[in-house]
């Protein structure tokens, strides 16, 4: 176990020093193609390290609890600090955790010990001449291949994540946007505000505003839609969601302010999330079984 916090307090330490040397994280440095080209070559470097494990006691350690326990611990930390602190786009170190080398690096520890420990189960599956624990080693992949599967497209697919912000007027279509860092976004689609909708309590405060907008994508083909705070609606690989208004007119605002994202990766996400939740289903049926 010493180990294991010996080599999560050396990448903490590492990221200190990287942080400090380059900077944060700078995850646009990884866009498509390059987390593509990445996300392969990290498959491929944990196989390498499977298939050397018994040549090389580094690697075959990665195998251990002595390894994924300590390494849990440090992600639990930084975790429970990134909870407690304000996150924003170039914050401090602790303010923007998504780019803090030292939170990035336990992460991508993690996931090399899951990759390791997923692929480990997986050959001694086929190796294993009985059947009778079918649900648990299932339900073990399923699990452990979901949440790397989570882990891994989640922070790959950050480079590629999109938001933006819309300020669209009554009646005029508008195709740009304001990025984080207040740059001017030309997008594939305009939206056009047809009508701006707010209801109101007893009291005159905001109960709900929405938006009727107009679509027009460059396929030619226009949507209608409601947009409300909660409920967005996608098109053209957007997902379309009701920011903000003209606080000054209320209920008579002629702006509407929608937030846009963009997150091609996302469904790879989705599928680990849905793998973990097959594979408790399946730990469930396996209980219910021996019982």
């Amino acid at each position: 176990m010493k180990e294991g916090f010996l080599i999560g307090g050396s990448l903490i330490i590492a990221g200190l020093a990287l942080q400090l040397i380059v900077g944060p994280v700078a995850w646009n440095m990884l866009a498509w193609p390059v987390n593509g080209i990445v996300f392969a070559f990290f498959l491929a470097v944990i196989y390498v390290m499977y298939f050397l494990r018994h040549k090389v006691y580094a690697f075959s350690f990665l195998g251990t609890y002595q390894a994924a326990v300590p390494a849990m611990c440090y992600a639990v930390v930084l975790t429970v600090i990134m909870g407690l602190t304000r996150q924003e786009t170039g914050g401090t170190w602790l303010n923007d955790m998504l780019t803090f080398w030292p939170f990035v690096l336990i992460y991508v520890y993690i996931a090399l010990i899951l990759g390791f420990i997923t692929l480990k189960r997986f050959s001694q599956i086929f190796r294993r001449k009985s059947s009778n624990r079918i649900f648990s080693d299932i339900a073990f992949l399923m699990n452990h291949l979901g949440l790397f599967l989570a882990l891994t497209t989640a922070t790959l697919g950050n480079a590629d994540m999109q938001r933006v912000k819309m300020i669209t007027t009554l009646g005029v279509p508008e195709w740009r946007a304001l990025t984080p860092e207040r740059t001017v976004k030309e997008l594939p689609l305009a939206i056009e505000l047809k009508k701006f909708i707010m209801e109101t309590y007893d009291d005159g405060s905001p109960k709900r505003f929405a938006s009727e907008i107009l679509i027009i994508t460059k396929s030619g083909e226009d949507i209608e839609a409601v947009v409300d705070v909660n409920k967005p609606c996608e098109a053209e690989g957007w997902k379309i969601y009701q920011f903000s208004y003209d606080t000054q007119m209320g209920a008579q605002s002629q702006t509407s302010i929608l937030e846009l994202v963009r997150d091609p990766w996302l469904p790879l996400v989705y599928t680990g999330i849905y793998m973990m939740l097959a594979g408790a289903v399946l730990m469930l049926l396996g209980a219910e079984g021996k019982g």
